[in-house]
């Protein structure tokens, strides 16, 4: 099984326009935070749904230092998971996401229903955690939510798009579900996986 984007090139920076956040004139603000296009072939035999999530290995694990201002935060430093994207129950005969029709805008307190393959089902976030003490902002964030990566840190960050053949049509997830339960629901079901993945960082000093 193979994935692909139109919107992005494998291994390469990802547009500002599929990013939760972006530079701008007086610092960093809020980006346009449309999901990405997807689209896969090769699907086994067998395959009853899919299940697609969007994880950022390269996050920094100290979070005062995220930023901080004066402070920059080593490439080195041991880094964690922070889920992007977390979707079920995929349609067998799907092989397409259309860029912007799943996520187009930051929504405070996160999207209400968000929109995807008919179907499937969408589960919450890391920005529901992240944003747990900011009345302002703090909800269920469910769907796609792109890339914010603190503009004070050294790391390129890398977003992979894992998408799984499953041989079941309905994964046993909660109302409000996580990656973590997608992972867990689907152990034993997987016919096959193909990822992809982009990159992006908010630090001009950065490279690729």
């Amino acid at each position: 099984m193979q994935i692909r984007s139109d919107s992005f090139e494998h291994r390469h920076r990802i547009p500002a326009e599929f990013a939760a956040g972006q530079a701008t004139a007086d610092g960093f603000g809020f980006a346009p935070n449309r999901n990405p296009h997807l689209a896969w072939d090769g699907v086994p035999d067998g395959t009853k749904s899919f299940a697609l999530l969007c994880i950022d290995p390269d996050v920094p694990t100290v979070p005062e230092m995220v930023g901080k201002e004066g402070v920059l935060i080593p490439s080195d430093q041991p880094r964690c998971d922070f889920v992007h994207w977390a979707v079920a129950d995929i349609g067998a005969a799907v092989r397409e996401i259309a860029a912007g029709s799943c996520s187009d805008g930051v929504v405070p307190h996160g999207k209400r229903n968000p929109s995807g393959p008919a179907g499937s089902r969408q589960g919450l976030n890391d920005y529901t955690g992240w944003f747990a003490g900011d009345a302002s902002m703090s909800g269920d964030w469910q769907g796609y939510d792109g890339p914010f990566p603190p503009p004070n840190d050294l790391r390129l960050h890398r977003y992979f798009f894992r998408l799984f053949a499953l041989d079941v049509e309905r994964l046993p997830l909660p109302e409000k579900f996580s990656a973590a339960d997608v992972f867990a629901a689907m152990h034993g079901h997987v016919l096959a996986e193909a990822a992809i993945h982009g990159t992006y960082s908010l630090n001009p000093a950065v490279k690729d």
